[in-house]
């Protein structure tokens, strides 16, 4: 049995469970996603209490137990507290700024790099070196946050580009000076 599979969800207060179709629909307070399930995965709710179970004991169902589980938890967690994903610009004249809704980047080209998020996320710069992303759905916020690294990923030499906040960048020593 999947260890995280079989762990129960227990759904807040103010969200609510619908399974209609073979569709999972959650609400909240920040509101609504869906999530089709496959036949492998079963989906019970008590109370406020959902399980996740499986039809029977093959690779796929097996596979696809904890996977459904954890994208239901999920699910409910964004609905009720959201998800959030900063990012952390370190290089001398790298900056960000909202403009409207885009994201405008200066990070040591020839030109700037302008970003349109989708509309279920919201993006904000509290100062020139920090983007904070946040939004319901915990896969396309994490999306967006990996799409605006990869304009400049950190170089271990100087350091230098855009890393989440929780990453460690691994610095190389670089060139021998003469011997």
């Amino acid at each position: 049995m999947s260890r995280i599979g079989k762990m129960p969800v227990r759904l807040a207060e103010q969200a609510k469970i619908e399974i209609k179709d073979n569709v999972v629909t959650v609400t909240g307070p920040k509101g609504s996603l869906h999530q089709e399930m496959v036949p492998e995965v079963g989906i019970e709710v008590n109370d406020d209490i959902v399980t996740v179970t499986r039809a029977d004991d093959s690779k796929r169902a097996r596979a696809l137990h904890g996977l459904y589980r954890q994208l239901v938890s999920n699910m409910a967690e964004g609905v009720t507290s959201g998800f959030t994903r900063k990012l952390v610009i370190n290089g001398v004249g790298f900056r960000a700024e909202m403009k409207k809704d885009l994201l405008a980047l200066t990070l040591g080209y020839s030109h700037m790099i302008y970003f349109k998020a989708p509309t279920e996320i919201t993006i904000e710069c509290p100062d020139p070196t920090t983007i904070a992303i946040s939004g319901i759905d915990k896969a396309l916020v994490g999306q967006v946050a990996a799409k605006i690294r990869s304009f400049r990923k950190p170089e271990p030499y100087r350091g230098k580009g855009i890393r989440y906040s929780d990453e460690v960048v691994r610095r190389k020593e670089g060139k021998a000076a003469g011997k």
